[in-house]
């Protein structure tokens, strides 16, 4: 059925009907952009009536520089999530993309979605702040819910500091994508204007009694494994507790390391030999140097993997270590 539309004011504003509502809608165009607004009203002679009022207010409004103009933040939203999907393959796991398409969605956009993007100031990026901690988040939806934000209930958890930050990188990465398509001139504030040093903070370590206590259990396990097979295993945990402890590398940065990384020198006024290691993390390659007794947890893991993986190709072949001779 069409669409039944009666104009007034000279057809600067035109009255209408969505499907199945039997109440009249207003729209007009002011400042380049479309408005529009529900008379409420179900008598298309008293909705005429609120609709010109409603122009009459909305263009005083447009003549005193009160509405802004342009592009809206779901849809730069939208087109940057697009743009992050395609230009991050390989770069990015496709978890980290799937969660910023939830903080988009479920957070983001019920809050700043309507909103010019040359609306939104550092003070409306601290009420997004109050707004997460005050009201929380999403329990897991149930399989009856609506997937619609604006209909779930929030839990008033507060959420966790990381995870205020990784919304707040996200609405970062999406502001500087409106930048560079000319939609925002300039970038607000998104500091935390009361938020204390996040680097000045204590990680756990091991007393020298309980520190002993592990490395000592853990050579006894090396030493006499549960089972056979699992002798390896058991020298590698053993080899590794030392490793960390002389080097003092991350976890997440030991898993990234590969041999070619590590390099044995003879260092300091005594010339004892330590380890020089590439460190590759978020930030890029940087250098670390060990402790002495690193030296010997490495060189006994990288003898105990190359001996165990080398084998001749043929019996005419006389190499003794080849990356082509390396067998899984």
């Amino acid at each position: 059925m069409a669409e039944a539309v009666h104009e007034i004011l000279g057809g600067k504003v035109q009255l209408f009907q969505r499907p199945n509502s039997k109440r009249w809608h207003c729209r007009a165009s002011l400042g380049g952009a479309q408005h529009r607004h529900s008379t409420k009203q179900t008598s298309l002679a008293q909705a005429k009536d609120v609709a010109e009022d409603w122009y009459l207010t909305l263009a005083g409004k447009a003549a005193r520089g009160e509405i802004k103009t342009g592009k809206t933040f779901k849809y730069a939203a939208e087109r940057f999530i697009v743009e992050f999907k395609i230009l991050t393959q390989g770069q990015r796991s496709p978890l980290y993309v799937h969660r910023h398409q939830e903080r988009i969605d479920l957070y983001l956009i019920p809050f700043f979605g309507d909103k010019v993007l040359t609306e939104i100031t550092s003070g409306m990026i601290q009420d997004y702040r109050i707004d997460r901690m005050t009201k929380g988040g999403f329990d897991k939806r149930k399989a009856d819910e609506s997937t619609d934000p604006k209909k779930r209930q929030r839990n008033g958890k507060a959420p966790s500091r990381s995870t205020l930050h990784q919304e707040i990188v996200c609405l970062r990465q999406i502001l500087k994508f409106a930048r560079r398509h000319g939609w925002l001139e300039l970038m607000p504030d998104l500091s935390d204007p009361y938020r204390a040093s996040s680097k000045i903070s204590h990680r756990a370590w091991f007393s020298p009694t309980e520190y002993q206590q592990l490395y000592t259990a853990s050579g006894e396990r090396a030493a006499k494994p549960l089972k056979e097979r699992w002798r390896t295993e058991c020298e590698d945990l053993h080899d590794y507790i030392l490793f960390q402890v002389n080097t003092g590398l991350r976890p997440d940065e030991t898993k990234r390391l590969e041999v070619r990384d590590i390099e044995i020198v003879a260092d300091g006024p005594k010339g004892e030999r330590i380890l020089h290691i590439a460190v590759r993390g978020k930030r890029g390659t940087g250098w670390a140097k060990s402790m002495p007794g690193a030296v010997h947890p490495f060189t006994r893991m990288k003898e105990r993997h190359i001996s165990s993986r080398l084998t001749f190709c043929s019996p005419s072949c006389n190499a003794t270590y080849s990356t082509s001779c390396l067998t899984n």
